[in-house]
């Protein structure tokens, strides 16, 4: 009885330590994702780079929970919002009115998904899933 105990202890305990790391990522990518949607606001690349990478050590620790949706979200978040930042920089380099709407929408998009992210996480449940 006593070795069930601990387990849940452990599992909880790991639960909370991902949930805290998911929060500590969340919260850095909703720094970098607001900077990116207010024209003047400066956020660093590094604050993203460091997210991510915080994202790719803990995933493995999340497999098989509810949060290892929410480090595959935020982890594709970055990754599709990069691709769509260098595919569109020609557009916005040749012509800065249109670069810059395709670049204000991949800022909302990227906005959007860190939010509803971060709902979900308060709600204890995975993010991505219809519902």
């Amino acid at each position: 009885m006593a070795d069930i105990i601990d387990v849940q202890v452990v599992d909880n305990e790991k639960a909370q330590g991902l949930k805290t790391v998911g929060w500590i990522s969340y919260l850095m990518h909703l720094v970098v994702a607001v900077a990116a949607v207010i024209p003047t606001a400066q956020a660093s690349i590094a604050l993203l780079i460091i997210a991510l990478v915080i994202d790719l050590v803990k995933k493995s620790d999340a497999e098989g929970t509810w949060q290892a949706s929410h480090f595959d979200w935020r982890i594709r978040s970055v990754l599709w919002a990069g691709v769509l930042y260098i595919v569109t920089l020609p557009l916005f380099l040749l012509l800065y009115v249109p670069g810059a709407i395709a670049w204000a929408v991949i800022s909302i998009w990227f906005l959007y998904r860190i939010v509803r992210g971060m709902v979900d996480m308060n709600a204890s449940r995975p993010v991505g899933l219809s519902r």
